[in-house]
């Protein structure tokens, strides 16, 4: 109740901050006539990216038969969604008249000719968003439909019966229903794999595909996809180590998923931190200078605390997750994911507003200050997703039990454990068997 209160708090400065934004205009934020783009767009890359790990856990995980994604593929998923919408927000905002959204869809119209362009990266934009967004929700609801068939039978109240009776389809669990349940699962993997690739990569297009000096590059689309999975996990490790607490899952999400999360963490922050360093040498290698001077100015121009905060957070802090004592301490871990998200968020600072803000012509160079409703319209969008995740938390299963119960070990004395052979022993000298620890590593490989 304290976590949703603080979370409500700020869901009000966002829809303060929203009604400012639409009542006065794009005015209220600090942009100007040369950063014309900056916390927007800065956080809409931020939330996209952080949908990007539930993708990645649902889908590729599942086709290359990671089992430990179990545990926490359903927070994950839930995750995706909720940081989509909040992405969402955003560009919306950004048109000034969010009423005429809609416009950015190409339907047939009655308002003579216009018509959108195909040839912008914004529009890619449009379409890659709201296919993620739908193949995310349509997966995430799939897997939650067994589980609110579990819930429906074991729900006391009318309410509650009747919701999750909607909710579960009429699921009865029989053996077709399964096969239809796995099949479905499959085809949606096969779908969402591309995506984990192409929502990232045409994001990246919103600045590959233009002329600035900094943007105009062709690394952008890995480097991109990289950095999503890199800020995912990080937000996926942050939830799931509070939910894990406060929901007690030590036995579901054990020691070893936390570990095998930061192994993720430190590749593909290691994969980001050689991009940055390829820009540079692209830029060198270019003998253009106006490149070359976009990323000296980066470094070492008056924004050069924000690229000091990325290049630690990103580049430094992940290499951490080298020592064993770090990979499997719960307090460094939590630290560390809030350390990667804030390196992300600069890094899209970085790449946005420096690149802006020194343009071709000296007499136009300016300097971009958010305002107040910028500041609120970021911390409310926060406000936003933690609401969503905790109320999910609240009333639907936060971890896949169909899926996890298909990889625990069961004794007749204790029930799940991951230890068979502590078992089998309790089981000969007749005394209680003992579960084990949840740092134990976990057999995924045969059942009893």
């Amino acid at each position: 109740m304290a976590a949703l209160s603080v979370a409500l708090f700020f869901l009000g400065v966002f829809f303060y901050s929203v009604y400012r934004t639409v009542w006065y205009g794009i005015g209220e934020w600090g942009l100007n006539k040369t950063v014309d783009w900056a916390w927007d767009i800065t956080n809409f890359v931020w939330w996209v990216g952080i949908g990007h790990a539930g993708t990645l856990i649902s889908a590729v995980l599942l086709l290359f038969r990671q089992k430990w994604r179990s545990s926490i593929n359903r927070a994950a998923e839930a995750m995706t969604i909720f940081a989509v919408i909040c992405a969402a927000m955003f560009p919306v905002l950004h048109m000034g008249r969010p009423w005429l959204a809609y416009w950015v869809f190409p339907f047939q119209n009655t308002f003579g000719s216009l018509w959108v362009n195909f040839n912008s990266p914004l529009l890619w934009d449009v379409f890659a968003i709201s296919t993620y967004f739908t193949v995310s929700l349509v997966f995430w609801y799939i897997g939650l439909i067994p589980d609110f068939a579990s819930i429906r039978d074991r729900a006391k109240g009318t309410i509650a019966k009747f919701s999750y009776s909607m909710l579960s389809f009429g699921w009865k669990g029989s053996a077709k229903a399964w096969s239809r349940y796995e099949t479905v699962s499959l085809i949606l993997a096969g779908v969402s794999t591309p995506l984990v690739l192409s929502v990232h990569t045409i994001v990246s297009m919103d600045f590959a595909t233009s002329v600035v000096p900094g943007w105009h590059t062709t690394i952008f689309p890995p480097y991109f996809v990289a950095g999503a999975i890199f800020s995912g996990f990080a937000m996926v490790l942050t939830l799931m180590l509070i939910t894990r607490v406060v929901f007690r899952l030590e036995d579901y999400i054990t020691l070893e998923h936390i570990a095998l999360m930061n192994k993720i963490m430190m590749v593909t922050g290691s994969i980001v931190g050689v991009a940055y360093i390829t820009e540079f040498f692209i830029a060198w290698y270019s003998q253009v200078e106006f490149e070359q001077y976009a990323f000296i100015n980066r470094a070492t121009g008056p924004y050069w605390w924000a690229y000091a905060s990325m290049m630690t957070c990103n580049v430094i802090s992940p290499q951490l997750v080298w020592l064993r004592r770090v990979r499997y301490s719960i307090p460094l871990t939590f630290v560390l994911s809030i350390i990667v998200n804030i390196g992300m968020w600069f890094e899209r600072f970085v790449i946005i507003v420096t690149s802006l803000h020194r343009d071709y012509l000296p007499s136009s160079w300016a300097m971009f200050s958010p305002t107040i409703i910028d500041i609120g319209l970021y911390l409310g969008t926060l406000g936003l997703f933690f609401t969503l995740f905790l109320l999910f938390a609240k009333f639907f299963p936060v971890i896949n039990m169909a899926e996890v119960k298909t990889i625990l070990k069961y004794t007749v004395d204790n029930g799940p454990t991951y230890n068979p052979q502590k078992a089998a022993h309790a089981a000969h000298t007749h005394q209680p068997a003992v579960g084990a620890p949840a740092s134990a590593p976990i057999n995924y490989t045969k059942h009893d």
